[in-house]
């Protein structure tokens, strides 16, 4: 009996495993400067100014602001704003206002992302085979409504379901949104559930802590996969290896 024949719903990750991004961070904040005539920041700086913004955003307001219901464009507002300052750049008012604005419809359009071929014709193959199909995404609600239907990855062709932590105040490695998927699909049993991502510790390890299988993609032949394999965890280079596994391979956690 196939894995497959023993599972009623899969989820899968975007980032990392349907989804990559093109390119540099500081290309783009390079570009929304270059838009209103200023010269372009240096790439590293910037890149570590986000990082250090990005993860105090986070801890401070969560899941984009959900609990707060702070709006989307304001938080992304005070994250660009901080990464730009920790990078040791201060614009006034009306320049940050245009270089933000450039930035924040890039990144809600899918001209910064790209797809891998193997995303779309898996998702739809699962689909075929009956497979309830979801997304599971710390990601805010451009990801549903925008990005992911531009990236030719829509609810109703490739996936039935979303869930996304900026849309439900969960985030991955809470392994509640996991259950939250669960419910969605109909209340499916975790054991009948597998989970597809690229990160042992907000992927596979929440989703085994409900019950729910789940496997590792390793699409950019990173070091830790070595330690992923070493504790037990199906790693896999690409969907399509994916598919193969699911229809001939069998369950063994």
């Amino acid at each position: 009996m196939s894995i497959l024949a023993k599972l009623r719903c899969i989820t899968v990750d975007v980032t990392g495993t349907l989804m990559a991004y093109k390119g540099e961070l500081g290309d783009y904040y390079c570009m929304a400067a270059k838009s209103v005539g200023l010269p372009c920041p240096d790439y590293k700086r910037v890149h570590d100014g986000f990082k250090i913004a990005y993860t105090e955003m986070a801890k401070k307001h969560p899941c984009f602001g959900h609990a707060e219901k702070i709006p989307n464009i304001v938080w992304w507002k005070t994250c660009v704003r901080d990464s730009f300052v920790k990078a040791g750049y201060d614009f006034d008012e009306e320049t940050f206002e245009k270089i933000f604005r450039r930035i924040y419809s890039t990144f809600g359009s899918s001209a910064p992302y790209t797809v891998f071929p193997d995303s779309q014709p898996f998702l739809r193959w699962l689909r075929s085979q009956g497979v309830k199909v979801g997304v599971v995404s710390n990601a805010e609600y451009r990801y549903r409504d925008v990005i992911l239907p531009a990236l030719g990855l829509n609810e109703g062709s490739e996936w039935d379901f979303g869930v996304f932590s900026g849309l439900e105040g969960v985030e991955k490695p809470d392994p509640r949104i996991y259950k939250i998927a669960l419910e969605r699909a109909g209340n499916i049993a975790p054991e009948e559930a597998l989970h597809i991502g690229d990160s042992m510790r907000k992927d596979y390890a929440p989703a085994k802590s409900i019950g729910m299988h789940a496997l590792l993609l390793d699409r950019f032949k990173i070091p830790d996969a070595e330690d992923w394999k070493k504790s037990g965890a199906t790693v896999l280079p690409d969907l399509v290896a994916a598919q193969e596994w699911l229809t001939s391979g069998h369950l063994t956690d």
